[in-house]
């Protein structure tokens, strides 16, 4: 009951240049999310609800990871580099979960940048800190509700042969190995694909239209600052969503096929080191309480 992840190579010099670049990809992942939460709680000028969502974001990152490249550093050392049925459906189940929610997460701090620029005076009123805080709970809910649940509820049986071309247990890449027809576990990978990629992404984009409208109506002093607080956010959508939808919205040949293997490598293991260093890089206020924390 167990499953041969293929990985990248059978090359061992190969996998020890692999193992050496993933590690220091998780260790800046790990020490940059980190300093990120640090720095957000220990700040006070950071206690608003842009930075509370920036850490949970942070958190989750962290949390990706963590679920991703452990095993893959040991299957790149390893000479049979396999997983047991039942630690492969818990990988699987917390990509959907920590991937989800991530995903709802970014439309929600889309829309907390569209209340306080268009909406500023109304801003405290409806983000208060008990807002925020029901708004995660609930946002996590949601991941389960809309991403887990329906894969609990409708399982894969898994066949022979077991070997999975793919470093991690992904959802594309397990229906190769299904004993029954794929239709409906398709329809339900678009539709999860449909909630936690497309709607997200038109509402980001609605709600930047909304503050690039607002924004053009400043006064050229007041621009820059309002762009800053976005710009941010805009890159980690773009890479984020730009790598989650060409593959999950790709051709089903290509299911597990090397493109979707590669293409799991950024958005599972590079763009949770990316968050914390294009939000440090590009905010003036992070950037200043880290110094002072430092």
């Amino acid at each position: 009951m167990e499953v041969i992840l293929m990985g990248f190579s059978r090359d061992i010099k190969t996998n020890i240049a692999l193992f050496l670049i993933f590690l220091l990809v998780y260790v800046i992942t790990c020490v940059g999310n980190c300093i990120i939460i640090c720095v957000i709680i220990f700040s006070s000028q950071l206690h608003v609800p842009m930075y509370f969502f920036l850490c949970i974001l942070s958190f989750l990152d962290l949390s990706y990871s963590t679920t991703v490249t452990p095993k893959l550093l040991s299957d790149l050392l390893s000479t049979v580099p396999e997983i047991s049925i039942g630690a492969c459906a818990i990988q699987l189940y917390l990509i959907l979960l920590l991937g989800g929610t991530e995903c709802l997460l970014l439309t929600l701090m889309a829309y907390d940048r569209y209340l306080a620029i268009c909406r500023p005076l109304h801003y405290p009123v409806l983000m208060k800190w008990r807002t925020c805080y029901w708004l995660a709970v609930i946002m996590g809910l949601l991941g389960f509700i809309m991403f887990v649940l329906p894969s609990l509820l409708m399982p894969l049986p898994i066949c022979y042969p077991n070997q999975l071309n793919h470093f991690m247990c992904e959802v594309l890449a397990l229906l190769k190995l299904a004993c029954v027809k794929t239709y409906l576990r398709e329809l339900l990978i678009f539709y999860m694909s449909f909630m936690s990629l497309l709607i997200p992404f038109i509402f980001i984009l609605i709600s930047y239209t909304c503050i690039l409208a607002s924004v053009l109506k400043i006064r050229t002093t007041g621009r820059s600052k309002a762009f800053s607080t976005c710009t941010s956010h805009i890159a980690v959508v773009g890479l984020f969503f730009g790598t989650g939808m060409t593959m999950y919205f790709g051709p089903p040949s290509m299911y597990s096929s090397n493109r979707e293997k590669y293409i799991s490598v950024f958005y599972g293991i590079l763009t949770p080191m990316l968050n914390p260093i294009i939000y440090s890089l590009n905010n003036r206020d992070v950037k200043v309480s880290l110094k002072k924390v430092l």
